[in-house]
């Protein structure tokens, strides 16, 4: 069976990995690359493709092969919509998951001229590579940072004392993985690294997945503080993150696809879409 990747970076460690296993003899898999920046969708679909691009014309191009009757994991819709940090937070919070509340202006300019009283993590309103992802705290840090501040939408999460580590948390289909590391918004310190799940609060892994039923997601990251006591909150939901350096990740990804293939062949169709939020 045909399983595409779409892609401007196929040597990515967990797809290449993924790859190598699709491919080896006997797992009776062909994988074929197409890159965002140049391809478009092609006449004759591969079965299942692999969404690991978040750019506009990578979402077209999974657009385009859904049309044409493709699986995409995760699909465009679901990846699109973890870009808007707004909806998001919508989303979750209407969900009833552990959220941090989200708040939106226009601009850092509008932010800066009804400041908020304590600190604040201000971050672009729409998820990309090299965003903003800043704490201020006080009138006039926030004013400083509105005078050199891209013009773009801005959320704003009040800050949460933490003790500057986050648990980064992935799913790819069933299996959950886990892993510490130093938040960006605190100084560097020695540390981190993966984490087994036993050593989770029992309740995590469960949550992680109630996200990925939320947002329709198949491989996703979801960025969590431990405000104390093992009590989540959630920062941040990434659509196929780099999931690196995590022992059985290329596992789990072929298993998925490998499952995804075999469910497609007898005639299953499970929707990829976002599920349907309550009322």
């Amino acid at each position: 069976m045909r399983v595409g990747l779409i892609t401007a970076d196929p040597g990515h460690p967990l797809l290449a990995a993924a790859t190598a296993l699709l491919t080896a003899p006997g797992a009776g898999h062909r994988v074929e690359v197409l890159d965002p920046a140049t391809a478009s969708a092609p006449a004759d679909p591969a079965d299942v493709y692999l969404l690991k691009a978040r750019t506009p014309r990578a979402l077209a191009l999974a657009r385009g092969v859904e049309a044409a009757g493709a699986r995409v994991v995760n699909s465009a819709a679901a990846t699109r919509r973890c870009q808007d940090r707004t909806a998001m937070a919508e989303d979750a919070l209407r969900a009833g998951l552990p959220f941090a509340p989200t708040r939106t202006y226009a601009s850092a300019a509008d932010l800066a001229a009804s400041p908020p009283v304590g600190p604040v993590v201000v971050k672009s309103r729409h998820s990309r590579k090299g965003d903003v992802v800043v704490r201020l705290e006080g009138a006039a840090r926030i004013r400083d940072f509105a005078a050199s501040a891209p013009y773009e939408p801005v959320v704003v999460q009040d800050f949460v004392p933490n003790p500057g580590w986050d648990h980064k948390l992935w799913a790819i289909g069933p299996q959950v993985f886990a892993a510490l590391r130093r938040s960006e918004l605190a100084a560097a310190a020695p540390g981190g690294g993966p984490v087994p799940l036993a050593d989770l609060p029992p309740a995590w892994p469960a949550l992680v997945r109630r996200v990925g039923q939320v947002f329709g997601l198949h491989v996703y990251g979801v960025d969590v503080i431990d405000t104390g006591g093992g009590h989540p909150l959630i920062v941040d939901v990434n659509a196929f993150p780099g999931v690196r350096n995590q022992p059985g990740a290329p596992e789990a990804l072929a298993d998925l696809v490998s499952g995804l293939v075999s469910g497609l062949a007898e005639g299953v169709h499970r929707s990829p879409d976002r599920a349907r939020l309550p009322e």
